[in-house]
């Protein structure tokens, strides 16, 4: 699969020069047996084409970024009074879009600073009919200037809209000179506060710029990319430079074909990353020349303006690639082993046959375990290709009054959730959210299903893929999908979703037990002379249930702390008659 400006050359190429000695090439011609092809308007659309059609149909011939997973981008919202959002895909909408991030740490690092920097608000209130609403929390702390309750301008919010997007596209140099201009003029005018306020913006802007080293004399933006290849895999990394600074790097990971060459995967990684890219630089440097089929110009065109893709051979600018290649060789070396052929053929046929929009590579499961309502509980099982993740797995208190299913599974979503987006926006602590699911299983029918619609929906997540897996006839609901979907018991697909349905309500009905069990000890407690709030809290931390509190002994009864002998004999009497 590729795209090209004058097909007939591209075809020709495959029979003679120097493309149709490539061993890839040779194989890919004795088992082709048709040709089709797409028509499009410009460079760019076909850019964009390819890489939708290599996500959705995996070519055995076509480099790709392994898994497709869609990597989170900063949004800034196109309304009167925009917001910060993380999303996992861009849109045409006239928001402003950043990324992709592959690293959820430094996309947290990024957004806590842009809190403090440029207080916009994370509110989801609509604003746009003029309605008043009281401040919140986040105005009283200083993190938002309540645009709700028009405490700021149009005019002065826009302006903090403006330096948020020079700063999360890496303007810093151009963003400290509008600051300091600003900070003159507010002085000048005596509005000692508000120059105060942007001389601490300048400050933290000047740790950051320290922390960004000097990559070239004059102030450039450029890209550049490194390639590490291996056995089926690959690295793409590419280093980002604005204002010829050193913001960081980026790196994917790589499913490569057979008898794939170096020039060929980093063609097709090229073509795919700036297919997803946010912003084009003025230069894209190669660690190794590539057959010009176009990019520079389908760049120029996203750009607005020349690009130049070039493979520098001395200078500063090959410093700078072979640093991206000795990235891509190290991430190359430290990336776990592919996933058994097994569980990829699973994921495989899980991404066909439900039309995923990628092959889900972090799959979530979901349940709620309860007894008529009382002591419910939610769990949450992660599995990464295709294999539980265990450190990843949560549980959850649910706090929905009665016996109600579907009230509870979406207390849960909408917990999890918005604990993903808290963390990848600064808003909270790390706690292991922060990567968020490619497919949501929840267990039951279309009701479960509906439910999980509604909360994505809610929360500006409506690109996660999600599916309800019922387990009476192990029918799979879908979304959009009238009926359900019955796949083979031998099916792969089927049986990766009922391992990973089956461990979610394991893992569910396991915390319910433990929690129904420190209940009946509580309940036992309680009639239990000399037995308060702070021992009942002992007993609970030593021995955790009541299974494990009638396994102690006396003598472990009387080795806790304030339990006289009385008090202890009087528990194990209580316990075993």
């Amino acid at each position: 699969m590729g795209k090209a400006s004058s097909l007939r050359d591209r075809v020709a190429s495959y029979f003679h020069g120097e493309e149709s000695s490539r061993p890839k090439v040779a194989r890919l011609l004795e088992e082709a047996v048709d040709l089709d092809f797409v028509v499009t308007s410009s460079e760019t659309e076909a850019l964009v084409l390819e890489d939708a059609l290599i996500k959705k149909h995996r070519p055995p011939y076509n480099t790709r970024l392994r898994d497709d997973k869609r990597y989170p981008y900063v949004k800034i919202t196109a309304e009167a009074f925009p917001r910060i959002e993380v999303v996992r895909r861009p849109e045409r909408d006239g928001a402003h879009y950043f990324g992709p991030f592959t690293s959820s740490r430094d996309l947290r690092r990024l957004l806590r600073l842009a809190q403090k920097l440029f207080p916009l608000r994370t509110c989801n209130l609509d604003l746009e009919g003029g309605k008043r609403y009281r401040p919140c929390l986040y105005y009283h702390l200083g993190k938002c200037p309540a645009p709700c309750a028009g405490l700021i301008s149009p005019e002065d919010y826009r302006r903090y809209v403006e330096e948020a997007v020079l700063f999360f596209s890496g303007k810093v140099e151009r963003l400290v000179s509008h600051l300091e201009e600003r900070m003159r003029e507010a002085a000048a005018a005596e509005r000692f506060e508000e120059a105060a306020r942007i001389r601490d913006q300048l400050q933290a802007l000047d740790r950051l710029r320290q922390r960004q080293a000097v990559a070239l004399p004059e102030r450039r933006d450029l890209d550049a990319v490194g390639i590490a290849l291996g056995e089926g895999r690959g690295y793409g990394v590419v280093l980002l430079v604005r204002e010829g600074r050193l913001l960081g790097k980026e790196g994917f990971p790589l499913v490569l074909p057979r008898e794939s060459d170096p020039e060929g995967a980093l063609e097709e990684f090229l073509d795919q990353y700036y297919a997803r890219a946010s912003s084009v630089p003025q230069e894209v440097l190669l660690p190794f020349p590539i057959p010009d089929r176009g990019l520079a110009g389908c760049l120029s065109s996203r750009r607005g303006g020349r690009v130049e893709v070039k493979a520098p051979r001395r200078g500063k600018r090959r410093e700078l690639v072979e640093l991206a290649q000795r990235n891509a060789a190290l991430l190359l070396q430290r990336l776990p082993q592919e996933a058994p052929s097994s569980e990829e053929d699973a994921l495989d046929e899980l991404a066909r046959i439900l039309d995923l929009r990628a092959r889900p590579w972090r799959i979530e499961a979901y349940d709620v375990s309860n007894i008529q309502g009382r002591e419910a509980t939610g769990s949450m099982v992660v599995f990464v290709g295709g294999r539980p993740k265990r450190e990843a797995y949560r549980h959850f208190r649910i706090h929905t009054p009665g016996p109600d299913d579907y009230a509870m599974m979406a207390e849960l979503l909408r917990r999890r959730l918005r604990h993903g987006l808290e963390e990848l926006q600064g808003m909270r602590p790390p706690g292991g959210f922060g990567e968020l699911p490619d497919l949501i299983l929840v267990d039951g029918g279309k009701g479960q299903l509906n439910v999980a619609l509604r909360v994505l929906e809610e929360m500006g997540l409506r690109e996660i893929d999600v599916a309800a897996l019922a387990k009476r006839e192990e029918e799979i609901y879908l979304p959009g999908v009238e009926g359900p979907l019955r796949l083979p018991r031998s099916s792969p697909a089927l049986r990766l979703l009922q391992r990973i349905r089956d461990e979610a309500h394991r893992f569910a009905v396991e915390y319910h037990r433990v929690l129904r069990s420190r209940r009946s000890l509580e309940s036992l407690l309680d009639g239990i002379p000399g037995i308060g709030p702070k021992r009942k809290a002992i007993l609970l931390s030593r021995f955790g249930s009541l299974e494990g509190l009638k396994e102690a002994s006396l003598e472990e009864l009387l080795s806790l702390p304030g339990f006289p002998r009385r008090l202890a004999e009087g528990i194990y009497k209580a316990l075993h008659g």
